[in-house]
């Protein structure tokens, strides 16, 4: 099925554009865009069945590394597309591939190679823009980054960056020497800026939102922590409404108990699922690599040789029902996490993360176990759960 093609999406429950509110009907799809979400097409066209099953926006991931063997940093032809198909069996159709810290050279390779792939159609999920993690981030709080590729700001290196490819968001510590004019550089370039593995006060946070700071990367993690005398980034983030917070909800990086402190903060508008997923992600247990270096995957945990958590191998589906899961909030409610909170943060809520005529068809099916059926992209079908075939047809 091609973009040009109309489809009809039948017997969903979806949120309701106006209230959000799930409702039973069908949709009509027609150049990759909700043309209706009221009925389907009226003359035969190719038909997707979602009886019993949700039907939501495809799921934004804004930080991700990787999965199914494959990474952002290895700037190969095939590395991309493979991502992008794994992604979409999760529930994904769209994501901003992240680079980690390392040196100026394979970052650029990284980002030209995200470039060339925005040519081509991706078989899955569809290409977003860049995430530059790092480099410019904190020696205290270097996570799972490789503290010898760590260096202050510099304009001249990240205006290479912009020159490489779409970079659209951009992970630094703004404490560090030259981060304010590379804050403003990236303001400038129309780059969004997150605060992460930073070593900043609660001022400095606060200091760095003001000037445009808008999203925080992993929130509680390789961050400064909320203290009752010295709130820190986490307490910037947690009290300031400007800010957008990403969360790993994979009960590993953060408890659950703190996703529900951090949903109640900030509230569905302001707080965004990520997976930080790396190339281990849908893989069995065992040794893998992350920024150059070894990483041991067991029980759903990713470790360095010395125990720092790197990276998880989480996909966006199970995020969702751990969050739920987390703060008890319904699906009718959790579902912007996933979808149009993290449109939002990026700037394109415009065209993505609703069910609504005039917005992209990039839509995913999960079962009432919120696992997932199928997922299309711009309305051709990317993922169909094997055994569902026959929900995959000619209406009339």
């Amino acid at each position: 099925m091609d973009h040009s093609q109309k489809l009809s999406i039948v017997n969903s429950r979806h949120p309701q554009p106006s209230t959000g509110t799930f409702v039973v009907g069908d949709l009509a799809v027609a150049d990759g865009i909700i043309v209706d979400e009221r009925r389907a097409h009226t003359a035969p066209c190719p038909r997707l069945d979602a009886a019993g099953c949700f039907l939501l926006p495809g799921f934004i991931d804004l930080h991700i590394h990787g999965g199914a063997g494959h990474d952002t940093m290895d700037a190969t032809p095939t590395s991309l597309p493979a991502i992008s198909t794994f992604i979409a069996r999760h529930g994904v159709t769209g994501f901003t591939p992240t680079t980690m810290t390392a040196p100026h050279p394979p970052t650029v390779a990284a980002v030209q190679n995200i470039s060339r792939s925005l040519a081509q159609v991706m078989p899955g999920a569809a290409i977003l823009g860049v995430h530059l993690e790092g480099p410019y981030i904190s020696p205290r709080f270097p996570g799972a980054q490789a503290k010898e590729n760590i260096r202050p700001a510099n304009l001249a290196e990240f205006g290479e960056l912009l020159a490489a490819g779409p970079v659209k968001l951009i992970t630094l510590a703004p404490e560090e020497a030259g981060a304010g004019a590379l804050i403003d550089a990236a303001l400038a370039a129309g780059v969004r800026v997150i605060i992460g593995h930073s070593a900043a006060s609660y001022e400095q946070a606060i200091a760095a939102f003001d000037r445009g700071v808008s999203q925080a990367t992993h929130t509680f993690n390789a961050m400064t922590g909320l203290h009752h005398r010295k709130p820190g980034v986490v307490g910037a983030v947690l009290s300031d409404d400007r800010i957008f917070a990403q969360l790993i909800a994979d009960t590993v990086h953060v408890h659950p108990a703190a996703m529900a402190v951090l949903a109640r903060c900030k509230g569905l508008d302001r707080l965004l699922l990520i997976t930080d997923a790396i190339r281990a992600t849908g893989l069995p247990d065992g040794e893998s690599e992350l920024g150059g270096q070894p990483v041991f995957v067991r029980d759903g945990q990713c470790r360095l040789a010395d125990g720092t958590l790197a990276g998880s191998i989480l996909t966006m589906d199970a995020a969702l029902r751990h969050f739920i899961a987390a703060t008890g909030w319904p699906l009718e409610k959790a579902w912007p996490v996933t979808s149009r909170t993290p449109a939002t943060a990026l700037g394109i809520a415009d065209e993505y993360g609703s069910v609504s005529p005039g917005y992209r068809a990039d839509l995913v099916v999960l079962d009432q176990n919120l696992e997932v059926v199928a997922t299309t992209v711009r309305g051709r079908v990317v993922y169909l759960r094997e055994g569902e075939e026959w929900r995959v047809g000619v209406g009339d």
